[in-house]
């Protein structure tokens, strides 16, 4: 065979594998999924995400009829599992079970090893958590507006206990907006900042429902008020923040993403099998009882909480000059 004639097979080889190509893609899109897909998630197994992500996944494996095996990998305020997932292949196999953090961290990191919106597609908030600031069940202050009081006279005296970038912004949003002095003493989890609560370590945090109302209903601690644009059905004497004179509304979320360049089709696919899941009674009945409510909301409607998130938080950090260096 001639060179040129060689050549000529060549360039005819290469554009009938261009033609082809999207179709075999296509093809392995309308038969997503056909193995095991895992959710990664950024906390040690036990905590709030992950029971979110277990619940969701089993009825997520039977719906799509291949197993959805539940991944650990905690570090770094999530940072960890976040990057692993941002550097997966975009195929819809591998998902990331992410909590508010996503949209903090880039407010209280100086640098991150991944873009939270230009390396995932959100695809499902399916939780979101209440917050509920407590005090010391012995504590003479019984509601916000006494607190802010005392710390106001006492802003040497006045602390509270944070076990993470989450929970420390919020806290310091409702700073803000209140001109309460307050000093953050961190612990490593919420379990622990309410224990510190009940030792008299510090005199306040605000902390997720789930490590909260056992310790209320025991009356170890005292709830002033719910972070939630509602009251929660557990606390219906609780105000919320805003109730409380505090102008503060901040649900925490968690919600499932996927690398960016994930086929539409399968975002779509995720997406719709999501949303279901998240009506379903007995998911509801299960969250329900850690203070946890099922949201299920479209992947549109989930970036553009992420996005409004992004802003917020990065103003408030801005404002009180938290940066975190690595």
């Amino acid at each position: 065979m001639r060179m040129r004639d060689r050549y000529s097979l060549i360039a005819a080889c290469l554009g009938l594998l261009a033609i082809v190509a999207p179709a075999s893609a296509q093809e392995d899109v309308s038969k997503y999924p056909s193995r095991a897909i895992h959710i990664i998630v950024g906390f040690a197994a036990g905590g709030g995400n992950d029971i979110i992500a277990r619940v969701f996944g089993q009825k997520l494996s039977e719906s799509l009829g291949q197993p959805v095996i539940v991944e650990n990998k905690p570090g770094g305020g999530a940072i960890v599992a976040t990057e692993y997932v941002a550097k997966s292949a975009p195929d819809g196999y591998t998902l990331l079970m992410s909590a508010s953090g996503i949209s903090i961290n880039p407010a209280v990191y100086a640098k991150l090893p991944y873009d939270a919106v230009n390396d995932f597609v959100a695809v499902s908030e399916l939780a979101s958590f209440p917050l509920i600031m407590v005090v010391n069940a012995s504590s003479p202050i019984k509601s916000v507006a006494e607190l802010v009081t005392y710390a106001k006279a006492n802003p040497d005296k006045m602390n509270y206990a944070s076990s993470s970038a989450s929970f420390q912004l919020v806290t310091e949003l409702f700073k803000q907006k209140t001109g309460a002095p307050m000093q953050v003493i961190p612990y490593k989890s919420a379990n622990e900042s309410v224990l510190a609560v009940i030792s008299g370590q510090v005199t306040t945090t605000i902390a997720d429902a789930g490590p909260v109302l056992s310790q209320v209903k025991a009356g170890t601690v005292r709830a002033l008020a719910v972070a939630a644009p509602k009251r929660m059905e557990d606390l219906p004497d609780v105000p919320t923040l805003k109730e409380a004179g505090a102008d503060v509304d901040a649900v925490l979320w968690s919600g499932i993403f996927v690398p960016k360049a994930t086929s539409p089709e399968i975002v779509k696919r995720l997406e719709g099998e999501l949303m279901q899941i998240a009506k379903l009674p007995d998911v509801i009945a299960r969250l329900k009882l850690l203070g946890i409510d099922t949201v299920g909301n479209s992947s549109n409607e989930f970036a553009k909480i992420l996005a409004a998130d992004l802003a917020r938080w990065g103003a408030v950090a801005k404002a009180s000059n938290i940066k975190i260096e690595q």
